[in-house]
């Protein structure tokens, strides 16, 4: 598939996610765990077939543990689907690349660049209009937008631990591992909870369906695949879009409605982030 192309069908496939979450209806932790254990069931019988299976260690241990912090995020931002709108929840989560620089700068000691410091505060400006000024000095966040922050946080871990893994095995065998992983840990936390696992509605599974093999097997497939030829900056900006496309479908399916300030707030958060992305201008002198 053409890489732009593939990444329009990833970007729509995930926009679905929030909708299926909130209609599924079932525990936040189930959902997730399903989402990914589905989709990994439909690609095992294809990577025992064509043998996609083979990796180095180092790059298993890599995969391994980013399904376990993929797993982590899914999960959070499934919870924090249950308290806040599907937009907001979604935007937030998009906070991710601000979180990805961060890290970047702290730990790495790599420099952003001015352009990121300015995206970085614009995004801020429009959380705090978001949350609302008022509950934020009052230290009154909604629990749903704490934890779809820490789904964001958990994404961007995510990122910066896979970053460059691509490049050494193939997409199918690296979502593999990285969905066994997640599946394994997801099962686990649900048995410690004692959350139902079996017993739901005909509805329920096929919300599970969908989550499984159109969000995460069918969108993750095409938006890695697109990865391998297209510019992650570019690739990161065009899946900001998922927020619109979740927010007019969660509209339509959800009925739900935003207020003023989240309008604003979004907005401005999404600017913020594209600016992260921008590259700035060379200018060139020329001697005559």
């Amino acid at each position: 598939m053409n890489p732009k192309a593939s990444l329009i069908v990833g970007i729509l496939c995930i926009s679905f996610s929030p909708i299926f979450v909130k209609l599924a209806g079932g525990s936040p932790i189930t959902s997730g765990f399903y989402r990914i254990f589905i989709a990994w069931l439909c690609l095992l019988p294809y990577c025992l077939v064509k043998g996609n299976l083979k990796i180095a260690r180092k790059d298993l241990i890599v995969a391994l543990l980013g399904g376990v912090v993929f797993a982590l995020d899914i999960a959070v931002w499934n919870l924090s689907l249950t308290k806040i709108s599907a937009t907001v929840s979604t935007l937030i989560a998009n906070l991710a690349p601000v979180w990805v620089g961060l890290i970047t700068y702290f730990i790495f000691k790599k420099a952003a660049g001015r352009l990121f410091w300015i995206g970085t505060c614009v995004a801020i400006t429009g959380m705090v209009i978001l949350v609302g000024y008022q509950h934020l000095f009052a230290l009154e966040l909604n629990a749903g937008i704490l934890l779809a922050l820490l789904a964001s946080l958990f994404y961007a871990i995510y990122i910066v631990i896979t970053r460059g893994i691509l490049q050494n095995i193939s997409t199918v065998t690296f979502m593999f591992y990285n969905m066994l992983a997640g599946s394994v840990f997801l099962f686990v936390i649900n048995l410690f909870l004692h959350n139902q696992m079996v017993d739901f509605s005909l509805s329920t599974w096929l919300c599970f369906l969908g989550m499984g093999i159109l969000c995460q097997l069918a969108g993750w497939l095409t938006i890695n695949h697109s990865l391998r030829f297209l510019e992650s900056t570019k690739v990161s900006i065009a899946l900001l879009s998922q927020t619109v496309i979740a927010g007019f479908l969660a509209i339509f399916l959800l009925n739900e409605t935003l207020e003023l300030n989240e309008i604003i707030g979004s907005a401005i958060v999404l600017a913020g982030i594209a600016v992260t992305f921008l590259r700035p201008k060379k200018f060139s002198t020329t001697v005559n």
